[in-house]
């Protein structure tokens, strides 16, 4: 096969002896082009032109972002996206059961090409952009927010820094005191009272640890979106639901302050003002409303077998 290795070197994890293990390791069967990102989009880019060159399958070697950049080179292409764990929490690629480890995880991958396992998976779309695993809006963008404006902590505190990051948007970089947006769907109900919207295309939404954090079971790769909606942050509410969330999740899913849309192949967020969004971990700004619709087998995956 003809594979191009994608590679953010300044992702959390990325080092050059994985690098290099990576590509030999890849070399060994295939053929392989390494590719590195220097800029926000360029791995779009990348990607894109990968597809055209007639690349069967992209390795990304990065985090979350890089991801996410790469499959919109690569939606409704024929060439297929392999995800590697590079960055720091790696959503996609534990929600795929890959290792921790990224040269653990090529090993696990050169198996699934030997067996074929590439097979297409619906997607997410919001304003035009594909989202793999989901989009946060309200206090989770305002949250990730705060975590990238401290990026360069990332690779050495981790999940330390999230934490920080929560507590200080909670108290000083968010307002609680109203509602940001209302969520109107498909079927013409209208949420009116939303402070914070996560629409899923997978779970869990996040790992705290080794531990998930489980919003939605719903969202899987072969059905529509399912969107979560916290109507409330009082306080004591709110612990309540996001303590829920990392156990089964079910009390969350069965709160008075919480929305719960399964199966959602559409819906449109109008904000009282510009509100905060981010895609699959990246921080976009603020905005006035978000178009999303699912759009099912977007994508040729590589799946771990």
């Amino acid at each position: 096969m003809k594979v191009l290795l994608l590679v953010n070197s300044s992702a959390s994890s990325v080092t050059a002896r994985a690098r290099v293990v990576i590509r030999k390791a890849l070399s060994a069967d295939h053929e392989v082009t390494l590719a590195e990102t220097t800029r926000r989009g360029h791995a779009t880019r990348l990607a894109m032109g990968a597809a055209a060159a007639g690349t069967d399958v992209v390795v990304v070697l990065g985090g979350d972002g890089t991801l996410n950049e790469a499959a919109n080179g690569l939606a409704g292409t024929d060439c297929a996206l392999a995800p590697l764990p590079g960055g720091s929490t790696n959503v996609f690629a534990r929600q795929l059961e890959l290792p921790d480890d990224p040269i653990d995880a090529t090993g696990l991958l050169l198996e699934s090409l030997d067996a074929g396992r590439i097979e297409p998976i619906g997607l997410g779309v919001v304003n035009g952009r594909y989202f793999v695993f989901h989009v946060g809006i309200g206090f989770d963008a305002a949250l990730v927010a705060q975590v990238e404006r401290r990026a360069a902590l990332k690779r050495y505190a981790g999940h330390a820094l999230f934490a920080y990051a929560g507590l200080d948007t909670w108290a000083r970089h968010y307002d609680r005191t109203r509602p940001h947006f209302a969520v109107h769907h498909a079927d013409g109900s209208v949420v009116d009272d939303g402070y914070m919207t996560v629409v899923l295309n997978t779970n869990p939404y996040t790992y705290v640890g080794n531990r998930p954090f489980d919003l939605a079971p719903d969202a899987t790769l072969d059905r529509p979106l399912t969107a979560v909606t916290v109507r409330s942050m009082r306080t004591i509410p709110f612990l309540r639901i996001m303590a829920s969330a990392l156990g089964s999740g079910a009390g969350l899913r069965a709160s008075r302050i919480i929305d719960y849309r399964p199966d959602v192949s559409a819906l449109t967020v109008k904000g009282y003002g510009p509100f905060p969004y981010q895609v699959d971990g990246d921080y976009l700004g603020e905005i006035d409303q978000l178009e999303f619709r699912h759009e099912p087998e977007a994508l040729r995956l590589v799946l771990p077998v």
